[in-house]
């Protein structure tokens, strides 16, 4: 009786939590980062102050929003090895660069706060190993000779075109080819 009370109280805390970050995002992508406060995401999600608070400040919210979003673009694509090519290395990006083009503003708030450091975002952690590892594979496949040093080549590339990308200097087909660019060059110049 008492754990399936906790469960059910892990499971609302989580509902919740997605309620707050569904509303956040909407509203995010509705009013604008800057013009969206707190007590308007408690309003909308029907919760308190305190319960959006306990999820997350502004800032923490829109890293959440976007990690979990990548995230779950990550996990769509578990066990799916792709070929040794460099449209197929680019394939693996793509997702990611069509969502930071999608809202550029928000991108470029999400970018500055991964910038200054306050709020641990994924796309640092387990996600980057995750992502280096399957390019990693796939420049192996292709026969690279130090997959794992051109691996981080491309995967720091790739973060640097999504930053041009939230700034809004490049749009998503420029920011694919440069991608390709890159990728191409990683791969000619391992082999």
């Amino acid at each position: 009786m008492f754990s399936e009370r906790v469960q059910s109280r892990a499971a609302q805390r989580e509902t919740t939590r997605q309620r707050v970050l569904a509303t956040a995002e909407r509203l995010f992508r509705d009013q604008g980062f800057a013009a969206t406060t707190i007590r308007q995401i408690a309003a909308a999600a029907g919760v308190s102050s305190g319960t959006v608070m306990a999820v997350g400040d502004k800032d923490a919210l829109l890293v959440a929003i976007f990690d979990g979003w990548i995230g779950a673009a990550h996990r769509s694509r578990a066990g799916s090895a792709p070929a040794p090519t460099v449209d197929a290395i680019v394939a693996l990006f793509e997702p990611f660069i069509r969502y930071f083009a999608l809202d550029k503003g928000l991108s470029r708030e999400y970018a500055a706060i991964i910038v200054r450091g306050a709020h641990e975002s994924a796309i640092f952690e387990d996600l980057a190993r995750s992502l280096l590892g399957e390019i990693t594979s796939v420049l192996e496949s292709a026969g690279s000779g130090d997959a794992e040093r051109a691996a981080r080549v491309v995967y720091f590339s790739y973060l640097g075109i999504l930053m041009t990308v939230s700034h809004g200097t490049l749009g998503e087909p420029e920011a694919v080819d440069r991608l390709r660019e890159v990728v191409a060059f990683v791969i000619g110049a391992a082999a």
